[in-house]
């Protein structure tokens, strides 16, 4: 199994890390183009190999696409990430001509390739990989879900006051502070829903603090995140590379599902061998419908300022 990651700053470093530590992949492959940067990544954390037990190769790359020949599945974070005040959809022209040069790039080397995209804005770089590639839709998959659920998750153990792992919780929706959709209402500790230990207003309060997960740590830190960005891409990684059929909300193009037509926005899927093996339609309730449907309209509205950059 040999996994390519398209950007070795600290999205994809990390990334890359966590796939090898994993130890279910044989090879990864770092691209840059930062001169020597992607081989001294690489070289970093082969170094770790004897202390962390793993014996995934990590070779490193500058702009050699030829390097990531025979991926299997290929991770893009190219791009520029977010500063502090910067909407994810404001990196969409600098971003987008990154992420078609990419896709087609690695498409070349790499026919059969899987690509999961993690660029922002995340839903319409996916959308633009399916336009200017016209990979089968199962083979392109955007990140966002599995990670605002991660944030979910972490929101609302720390609400009701438990580990992580007794929660469970999904984010549809697209992946931008005002077009995530919480299902509040599905949310459950050990299978009991999460409005039997906390009452509304603070299920209400865990929804908007998940929305704006990203934006907060911007702030924080100056730049985007990337240890919770780098788990979520390798837990998308390792369900496809080990057939483990296992359901993440990722940004999907819906052709009719949710009443969705010609736009990639996070859903439920099956993740396995073939990347996107089944789109899970959940019973939405009406205000949840409601939300998806306004979800929808931004993730489009973005999509439309693709079209003036004539990259398809």
């Amino acid at each position: 199994m040999k996994v390519t990651v398209v950007g070795a700053g600290a999205v994809g470093a990390s990334c890359a890390e966590y796939i090898a530590i994993k130890d279910f992949a044989s090879e990864v492959v770092l691209i840059d183009i930062k001169e020597n940067y992607a081989e001294g990544k690489a070289m970093d954390l082969m170094q770790t190999a004897s202390l962390n037990g793993f014996d995934t190769k990590i070779i490193g790359s500058t702009n050699d696409y030829s390097k990531t020949a025979g991926s299997d599945i290929a991770v893009i974070t190219s791009g520029i990430p977010r500063k502090p005040g910067m909407t994810r959809e404001e990196l969409i022209g600098i971003n987008a001509g990154i992420v078609k040069m990419v896709s087609e790039n690695l498409i070349k080397y790499s026919p059969d390739v899987i690509l999961i995209i993690v660029s922002n804005p995340m839903d319409a770089m996916t959308y633009l990989a399916h336009k200017a590639t016209g990979l089968p839709k199962n083979r392109i998959i955007g990140m966002g879900g599995a990670l605002d659920s991660a944030r979910f998750k972490y929101r609302l153990s720390e609400a009701i006051g438990c580990p992580a792992s007794d929660v469970d919780g999904m984010v549809i929706g697209g992946h931008s502070d005002k077009g995530m959709v919480p299902l509040t209402r599905l949310a459950t500790r050990n299978s009991v829903r999460a409005s039997e230990f906390i009452d509304e207003d603070r299920l209400a309060q865990v929804a908007a603090d998940t929305k704006v997960g990203g934006a907060t740590l911007t702030g924080m830190l100056g730049t985007s995140a990337w240890y919770a960005p780098g788990a979520a891409v390798s837990a998308l990684v390792q369900a496809i590379a080990c057939d483990q059929k296992k359901m993440f909300p990722c940004s999907a193009l819906l052709e009719g599902e949710y009443g969705l037509n010609d736009l990639t926005i996070g859903v439920p899927v099956i993740l396995g061998k073939n990347g996107i093996e089944k789109i899970v339609e959940i019973d939405l309730n009406e205000d949840e419908k409601a939300l998806l449907a306004e979800s929808a309209k931004g993730v489009s509205a973005t999509n439309v300022l693709l079209s003036g950059l004539d990259l398809f």
